[in-house]
């Protein structure tokens, strides 16, 4: 993802938006009513963003420059989504191009309502079931109804027994830019207090001329939906 070229704003905003992706794992071919099963219940599920606060770290690294950032994030319908830097370091370039640079695009993008063109909705993909892995995961397979830069050819994994998502990982249906390709994105959820949320994303391109970037980010929830978080 990332960096030395214009759009690299708009690349990182579409880095950070909540995508799935393709990463190879053994499944085995059985129980398909129950990987079935699962994907209804997904489907059936609200997947309306609950209002939280979190704490967020952020890495980014690209040959011989690395940066962090550590910043405080909120969200609720009626405030948007809201940052706060507490503390950083690292390259410059790196901490504005790409970290400032992924938090002001995901503002960006809530502000302008632009998230349902991502969301693993019957608009935007296929659902395919894909067995059960060893983990005893659902894998169901994603292919997007458009070649989009904010839909992601891959999979994604649901527990078998809500149909909650664990997660999304594959690759970017489109190329960001010319510079930025081959972007794959592995995303981890987690129920916290009731409500399935992101916990962590990386995210690794390759930059032409320069190589391959990685982007790393990790949620520490405070608050969602208005309850603070009890000890885990």
């Amino acid at each position: 993802m990332l960096l030395t070229f214009r759009g690299c704003r708009t690349t990182a905003t579409l880095l950070a938006l909540p995508l799935a992706s393709v990463v190879t794992s053994h499944v085995r071919a059985t129980v398909p009513d129950a990987a079935e099963h699962s994907i209804q219940q997904f489907l059936a599920q609200d997947d309306t963003v609950r209002p939280y606060r979190a704490t967020r770290h952020l890495e980014t690294e690209n040959g011989s420059r690395k940066a962090w950032l550590d910043a405080i994030t909120e969200y609720s319908p009626g405030t948007g989504f809201r940052y706060e830097i507490t503390s950083e370091g690292g390259s410059r370039y790196m901490r504005t191009k790409v970290l400032r640079a992924v938090l002001e695009g995901e503002q960006d993008v809530i502000a302008n309502g632009e998230t349902a063109r991502s969301s693993l909705a019957l608009s935007n993909y296929r659902f395919q079931a894909n067995g059960i892995d060893d983990d005893g995961l659902a894998n169901v397979l994603l292919s997007p109804r458009r070649k989009e830069r904010v839909l992601v050819a891959g999979m994604m994994a649901l527990n078998t027994t809500d149909g909650a998502l664990v997660r999304l990982q594959g690759r970017l249906a489109k190329s960001p830019s010319f510079w930025i390709r081959n972007v794959d994105i592995v995303r981890r959820y987690e129920r916290i207090n009731g409500n399935v949320v992101p916990v962590a994303l990386r995210t690794t391109a390759q930059v032409r001329f320069l190589g391959e970037a990685t982007l790393h980010m990790t949620y520490a929830y405070s608050e969602i939906d208005g309850r603070p978080i009890s000890s885990r």
